[in-house]
């Protein structure tokens, strides 16, 4: 049985993209604009994949369409502008991704493959297990105490980077290097902000391994 995508964007570049990439894989769609998300979303309520175009007016529908997939559990893929990626909130009950406007064909389908074969694509090699908390690599989401947090992609991205180097002090200027990326021109002090909420959100015990070098920066303790 072919499995079901729902396609929901406003710009025809996409639209163009993404059903080059979806006829590679053979998928039954259903694709609109955001002006019939309602009848597209009640017309699939079985969908294997919800690809949402969270642009221009769109953007204000992408809470509604997020809490569908997640009350659903219906994997979701959302196509952001880059200066929007930061406050992106993807679901926590549902296998999800996001990827930015302009990327390429290639990079689309990789991400669109994990989520249709989600069970099989993800991998020991994807998960981090410190103490009690869990980083899944592949689905850009954190469990502690096999409950999902709400993190932002930054502050996931800061977590998983550091975790993924423990004992290992990085300066906020290499943070924001290897985390924000080398276009970034703000303050290095939005590091210490993200460190802050990190914390709050991982619980006092786990927050301690995240520790501040004086001086320097931060580290995660092993």
């Amino acid at each position: 049985m072919k499995k079901k995508v729902v396609f929901i964007a406003d710009s025809l570049d996409n639209a163009y993209k993404f059903q080059q990439v979806l006829s590679t894989f053979g998928v039954e769609i259903a694709a609109g604009s955001t002006v019939q998300i309602k009848k597209l979303l009640a017309s699939t309520a079985h969908s294997d994949l919800i690809i949402f175009e969270s642009r221009g007016s769109a953007a204000d529908r992408t809470d509604e369409v997020i809490s569908i997939a997640d009350e659903r559990g219906c994997p979701i893929l959302v196509i952001v502008n880059e200066d929007d990626a930061e406050n992106l909130r993807l679901p926590t009950g549902a296998p999800s991704d996001f990827v930015v406007h302009g990327a390429s064909a290639a990079e689309c389908a990789v991400r669109v493959k994990r989520l249709l074969n989600d069970e099989e694509a993800i991998g020991s090699s994807d998960l981090i297990v410190v103490d009690h908390m869990t980083i899944n690599l592949a689905t850009y989401q954190v469990l502690v105490s096999d409950k999902p947090i709400d993190f932002t992609y930054l502050e996931y991205a800061l977590l998983s980077f550091l975790v993924r180097h423990p004992g290992r002090t990085f300066s906020r200027d290499a943070l924001l290097q290897h985390v924000w990326g080398f276009d970034y021109y703000g303050g290095s002090r939005t590091v210490d902000v993200h460190v802050r909420r990190i914390r709050a959100k991982l619980g006092p015990e786990l927050a301690q391994r995240l520790e501040t070098v004086r001086g320097v920066g931060y580290l995660w303790s092993a």
